[in-house]
């Protein structure tokens, strides 16, 4: 069969490690172009993979016959790129947040829709083992009715992961928009509505630069949230856990506490009220931490979703929906009050 003809844009860290590497790896992919307007950057990526290198992402787009677009960009460039690239005849898979704003996301679901393109947003934390057997266990009632949860995601910051370091646009509000909370704490508000398949009501946060300098964007937050069913919780975004990397949940039911990622050995270990302890082992979540690299699986379900013509998981109106409840913490913290 023939391959679908594929172009990453934006060749900086989150392309590099994780794009690049699985589409690559995917049989039924050819990584024919890539884009980033650092062009020493394009070039290791096109000699790499064996690739044409641009630097301006329009002429690509008019150039190549493309079939899908990985758009791995500053956060502030992920609708525009996004819509010309579906205007374009394209599938897009585009890095979170999706958007800067609902007016963004919005504009973006209507360019895939009115193109007949698929649109994914590439929410990894759907597919870590742990989390979908935790979906399972309380899908099946295992754990009874959930009561409430703590979600946490921090790491020392992008500087050390990011490919411009210290200087990264992460740190750069009007490229940025948002830190650790669109960094990190929109993975988390999409992976508890995703295992809870619950949406969020109200939300309250506090958000705050308190560990970075030079940079007008949170590197701290603490959101609590409550859900249509009335589960509340708490979810954290940190840009200061220096030590470690924390990517864990804790989810508290009627008839069990659920552990994910909560343990180095154990992926999931659930606790029933009744005394018992079932520990699982499972395939480790993806890290950015040295010898903590593992596949997201993103980039196979994206793939998948084209040639079997199927909606993608997490397709443009459940990443608006997560990104919801991130925009509703950053105006909670501003207003001082709840957001409904």
């Amino acid at each position: 069969m023939t391959k679908l003809r594929i172009a990453v844009i934006g060749c900086g860290s989150i392309a590099k490690h994780r794009h690049l590497v699985e589409h690559a790896n995917n049989p039924n992919v050819d990584i024919v172009a890539v884009c980033d307007i650092v062009e020493e950057r394009a070039q290791a990526a096109a000699e790499q993979y064996g690739a044409v290198a641009y630097t301006d992402y329009e002429e690509l787009l008019a150039t190549e016959n493309i079939d899908a677009v990985s758009v791995c960009l500053p956060n502030y460039l992920h609708a525009p790129v996004s819509i010309a690239a579906l205007n374009a005849g394209c599938h897009v898979l585009c890095e979170k947040p999706m958007a800067t704003s609902r007016e963004e996301a919005d504009q973006m679901i209507e360019a895939a829709k009115k193109n007949g393109k698929k649109l994914m947003i590439a929410h990894n934390q759907r597919f870590v083992s742990s989390h979908q057997k935790a979906k399972e266990l309380i899908e099946n009632g295992d754990a009874g009715k959930i009561y409430s949860f703590r979600t946490t995601f921090g790491h020392g910051g992008p500087e050390n992961w990011s490919a411009d370091g210290a200087n990264s646009w992460f740190f750069n509000k009007e490229q940025a928009f948002i830190g650790a909370m669109g960094d990190l704490g929109v993975h988390k508000a999409d992976l508890i509505r995703y295992v809870l398949n619950d949406e969020f009501v109200e939300v309250a946060a506090f958000v705050e630069t308190a560990a970075k300098e030079n940079t007008d964007v949170d590197d701290q937050a603490v959101v609590i949230l409550k859900s249509a069913r009335g589960v509340i919780g708490t979810l954290t975004a940190s840009w200061a856990f220096n030590a470690k990397e924390d990517n864990s949940t804790v989810i508290y039911g009627e008839k069990a506490i659920l552990r994910l990622e909560d343990d180095p050995e154990y992926s999931l270990i659930v606790e029933y009220t009744n005394g018992e302890v079932v520990k699982y082992k499972l395939s480790g979540i993806q890290s950015n931490e040295e010898g903590g690299q593992t596949t997201t699986h993103v980039i196979d379900h994206f793939i998948d979703s084209i040639l079997n013509d199927t909606e993608p998981l997490i397709n443009g109106e459940e990443g608006k929906k997560s990104l919801e409840v991130i925009l509703a913490a950053l105006e909670s913290a501003e207003k001082k009050s709840i957001v409904g």
